[in-house]
């Protein structure tokens, strides 16, 4: 991560992509062996589905308690645009908006979840940012 924002926020932002999808793979496959059976939320499809959005792909993914959040800036604190997703142990997944905080809506897929996101993203998001430390 280091070496990426050195190259700038688009390298950042990329870099961060990757490495948070393969964090939460690296998490579910440890989960399956020690619990197996038991649910576990969908957070890796939905950055799977995410990441498949050029107008979130540019901006900086992060995670807090499951919920997958976006910000125009790529160290904190956060700007986080349009809103989160939360994936539930029943498999579906709860969208927020930010601002003002309310429940949108859930939905059965990931992607429907990031379709109803990309809705309350500004039409024209901020570009990422390197926030000064």
């Amino acid at each position: 991560m280091a070496a990426a924002r050195g190259r700038g926020p688009a390298d950042a932002v990329e870099a961060h992509w990757q490495s948070l999808r393969l964090s939460w793979q690296w998490r579910h496959a440890v989960h399956r062996i020690r619990r197996p059976g038991r649910p576990y939320p969908g957070i890796v499809p939905l950055l799977e589905a995410a990441a498949a959005q050029p107008r979130l792909r540019r901006l900086y993914p992060f995670t807090s308690h499951f919920a997958l959040l976006f910000s125009s800036s790529t160290s904190y604190p956060w700007t986080v645009q349009a809103g989160s997703i939360e994936p539930l142990h029943n498999g579906r997944f709860m969208v927020r908006r930010r601002s003002p905080f309310a429940v949108i809506g859930e939905v059965e897929t990931a992607e429907e979840a990031v379709a109803l996101v990309l809705e309350l993203l500004p039409t024209d998001p901020e570009p990422v940012i390197t926030a000064s430390t």
